[in-house]
């Protein structure tokens, strides 16, 4: 398997086969983030025009205010609040925000620059992943054997997939592998559920549940791409 720079991430991403490699995914982004943003980016004045409009997540302010130094964040936030005091409450008396403030404040609830930055990264990534899959027949073994993928990224996967993205010659395979990493771990999640609901019928008392002991923790991770903390 010949790497490259930007088939090294993919490789080693899908190498880990643990659990879901797109969640695998987002997670490398969401760490290098949350680092860079609380790091280095504070001298970058292009990325702290940006965060600046679009701020962060609930999710992603606990990561940075949890690993990110306190000055780091402060600044960040000091900017980010100026942004939105000259945006919001320009006017010197207490006047009734106009419709335009209040879209800035609704869009403002659903912005993140971790996120988007997350998102476009992804999309970019998966088109090396379905480049890799039309030539490299050792990274098509690495992409069958893995785990499954998460309901979320199965459709994410889905949705980014076009003609153009992926030799012809490989699509339909490609499409077929991706929904079986799907469809059978969901069967699976169900069997494994289904059995720890029926450990709790005096008649199963004292037997093992095997497998279903996690099912609870595992489905909800199936079905959100995120671990119960």
């Amino acid at each position: 398997m010949k790497e490259n720079i930007c088939t090294i991430p993919i490789n080693d991403i899908f190498k880990m086969s643990d659990g879901c490699p797109i969640c695998n995914m987002h997670n490398m982004l969401e760490e290098q983030y949350v680092e860079f943003i609380t790091g280095s980016a504070m001298m970058a004045p292009d990325v702290r025009v940006v965060t600046n409009k679009k701020g962060f997540c609930h999710h992603h302010y606990e990561k940075m205010i949890k690993h990110g130094p306190r000055l780091s964040n402060a600044l960040l936030l000091q900017t980010h609040l100026d942004e939105i005091r000259n945006a919001v409450f320009k006017e010197k008396s207490n006047t009734i925000l106009s419709k335009s403030s209040l879209e800035y404040i609704d869009k403002l609830s659903t912005s993140c620059y971790v996120c988007d930055r997350i998102e476009h990264d992804i999309i970019h990534l998966l088109k090396t992943v379905f480049a890799q899959y039309g030539i490299d027949e050792e990274f098509r073994k690495l992409y069958k054997n893995q785990k499954y993928l998460c309901l979320e990224h199965f459709a994410f996967i889905m949705k980014n997939l076009n003609k153009k993205s992926i030799d012809k010659k490989y699509l339909s395979e490609f499409c077929d592998v991706t929904t079986s990493l799907c469809k059978n771990y969901i069967n699976a999640l169900y069997d494994d559920v289904t059995k720890f609901t029926t450990m709790f019928d005096y008649r199963n008392a004292g037997k093992d549940f095997e497998n279903s002991k996690d099912s609870i923790e595992r489905s909800v991770k199936f079905l959100t791409a995120k671990d119960i903390t």
